[in-house]
């Protein structure tokens, strides 16, 4: 397997690929790919997932992936390594946690933009990094890092979003260790169980409970709902997919085990709940006028 390293703190690269597969390689780097045009899936680490236009993924070092590229294809990719990180301008006290959030990313297939916020602000940033880049225009290079860094903060902020609240660079590594293993079995739940996850480990299910909530501030059935319903919420406002075909992906038994579990910590219905999200905001004459 081909793997791929960089010579430079950050490389900007935009291409059109036709129909066709990308072999699977890895890399020495972060990468980030932004979907300008185009439809096909992505495999990461043998798991795959159906992309768009408007989809962005981070792959980080050593993770093995590739693109089966379906309709032509606009790639945007911004490879940068921690080297960038520390050199970038970014706020010194920063950087260790945008290193850490970046390094205990899922590594699954996947958009990573979770807010509907982010995901209107990447696609401008990542056309304005393209236009200074070919133009080359005055202060392009100084107009082009802050953009660049502007865009890795947004993904550190969505990745942030599925780590425990009290998880940071001081956490234990066994700590990190039961976390990745989730965050690589959130798809096939019989995996997350405690008792799978305390033989992986080679511990007891008390300490493992014990341990998990200690260094996280979090239990860890807690932790697996939490993820589930974020998942969930992610493809009711950012997908088209049927409830069964959500059920399906998570590992849910099928449609009604997925109400039951989603109405039961939410309140609402799965379909409850996309339907609220495309009410329209009334904004006042008053508010407008100001």
């Amino acid at each position: 397997m081909k793997k791929e390293s960089l010579h430079e703190p950050f490389s900007i690269v935009f291409e059109t690929l036709d129909k066709d597969s990308q072999r699977e390689h890895q890399h020495h780097f972060f990468e980030l790919i932004f979907i300008l045009a185009g439809t096909g899936y992505q495999c990461i680490n043998q798991h795959q997932f159906a992309y768009r236009a408007g989809h962005l993924f981070l792959i980080t070092p050593e993770d093995c992936h590739s693109f089966d590229i379906h309709t032509t294809t606009e790639f945007f990719f911004l490879r940068f390594n921690n080297i960038y990180l520390k050199q970038s301008g970014l706020h010194t006290d920063n950087i260790p946690r945008l290193e850490f959030i970046l390094q205990n990313a899922s590594h699954q297939p996947g958009c990573i933009l979770k807010n509907q916020v982010d995901k209107t602000l990447v696609r401008p940033m990542v056309e304005a990094i393209i236009r200074e880049h070919v133009n080359r225009d005055l202060y392009n290079q100084e107009l082009i890092q802050q953009l660049v860094n502007t865009l890795i903060v947004v993904v550190a902020r969505n990745i942030a979003k599925y780590l425990p609240e009290q998880v940071h660079t001081g956490t234990d590594d066994k700590a990190l260790t039961i976390i990745n293993y989730i965050q690589d079995n959130i798809y096939a739940p019989e995996k997350t169980r405690a008792e799978v996850i305390s033989q992986h480990l080679g511990i007891s299910e008390t300490y493992l409970g014990r341990f998990f909530k200690k260094h996280t501030g979090e239990t860890l059935q807690k932790y697996l709902i939490n993820y589930r319903l974020k998942l969930i919420e992610a493809r009711l406002q950012h997908s088209d997919k049927r409830m069964h075909e959500i059920a399906d992906e998570l590992g849910f038994t099928d449609e009604s085990h997925l109400n039951k579990f989603f109405r039961k910590n939410r309140g609402v219905s799965p379909s409850e709940f996309r339907k609220a999200l495309t009410k329209p905001v009334l904004v006042s004459a008053a508010v407008m006028a100001e």
